[in-house]
């Protein structure tokens, strides 16, 4: 399934990125109204999400806060609180072809289905064990979670029990869909990446090109340490994979070789995310500060967004040039129209 239509604006070249960012600001999404200072401890974003068409953001954050924006109104009262998890959310995920159904899954291993106009939970999931990472379907009709004991679950939106299950060997990093739904590219602890087909969840790619009795599945390596991340390219041109060794691999999907890798970033790469046109990528890390955008194509750095904090989650919109990412344990988004509130 391919992805939504784009606008036509495009921040083609490096020195129009850098013109275009340089004068703005991000916009702080404080929970000030409920909670005071919203910015220590507890309240540590988790993950961050976009609707298709980029009117709305949610937020899951480790003291069980689940909240829906508005990125155009920082002020929380603009917002909308979803309740009803009893853990720390860990991923949250709006259904790709459907704007007001999300998903969010706690590290106890309850996955809701949340409709965003009503506020309702409109469908549960329960028993999925330590669940620590989430990705839809691109036809939005079903969805895999895994856990940190290796459960891989296929769910459905609308039943409470798992269509299917399948215990890998290793821990399940956060994994990605091809764009036409028919394969998975699943992270793992060794630093490498196994391509899994969909629904059946069974190596599609071994290393003499032919499945048989005896023969070596073939798996991506651009690691050196563990592979928490994988992102695909909004064009389906690159694989990207963020690891443990504070590196981002860039495979092209044609010939499964790794093409570059981007050095600048301090700490494990706990997320990844490439602009509307898939130009730029941009990785969050749990060390150092400042976000380095990188150019897609050429592998050379564009521009370094200031931080307070190290920046773990970031999400760019997937209709236009607007950054979502997490600072000192709340939202900001850079990119929005300021004066307006």
């Amino acid at each position: 399934m391919a992805p939504p239509t784009r606008p036509k604006q495009s921040l083609t070249t490096k020195e129009r990125f850098v013109n275009y960012f340089s004068p703005l600001r991000p916009q702080a999404f404080a929970e000030t109204a409920s909670r005071g200072n919203s910015g220590g401890g507890g309240h540590n974003i988790r993950s961050i999400a976009w609707n298709p068409l980029g009117t709305l953001v949610a937020t899951g954050a480790a003291d069980k806060t689940l909240r829906v924006w508005n990125p155009e109104k920082p002020n929380v009262r603009f917002s909308t609180e979803l309740k009803g998890h009893a853990a720390g959310i860990e991923k949250v995920a709006f259904n790709p072809v459907k704007d007001a159904e999300l998903c969010s899954v706690s590290h106890d291993g309850v996955v809701k289905f949340w409709d965003v106009r009503t506020k309702a939970c409109v469908n549960e999931v329960k028993g999925l064990g330590d669940a620590n990472s989430l990705a839809w379907a691109p036809d939005g009709s079903s969805l895999l979670v895994g856990n940190r004991s290796g459960g891989l679950f296929r769910i459905s939106p609308t039943l409470s029990t798992v269509l299917s299950s399948h215990q890998q060997p290793v821990e399940i990093n956060q994994m990605a869909f091809c764009w036409g739904g028919q394969k998975v590219f699943l992270p793992t602890r060794e630093g490498e990446v196994r391509i899994l087909s969909y629904p059946e969840l069974q190596p599609v790619v071994h290393e003499d090109y032919e499945v048989k009795p005896g023969s070596t599945e073939f798996v991506l390596k651009g690691h050196t340490a563990s592979c928490l991340t994988a992102e695909l390219s909004p064009t389906g041109r690159y694989l990207a994979t963020g690891g443990a060794d504070s590196v981002i691999s860039l495979f092209d999907t044609q010939e499964w070789i790794c093409q570059r890798t981007i050095t600048r970033l301090v700490g494990p790469v706990k997320s990844i995310s490439f602009t509307f046109d898939g130009r730029y990528v941009v990785g969050g890390c749990d060390e150092g500060s400042g976000l380095e955008v990188t150019q897609t194509e050429t592998g050379e750095h564009v521009h370094t967004f200031k931080t307070a904090s190290p920046c773990e989650v970031v999400a760019w919109a997937p209709t236009r040039y607007c950054l979502a990412y997490s600072d000192v344990g709340i939202l900001r988004i850079i990119g929005v129209d300021a004066d307006r509130k």
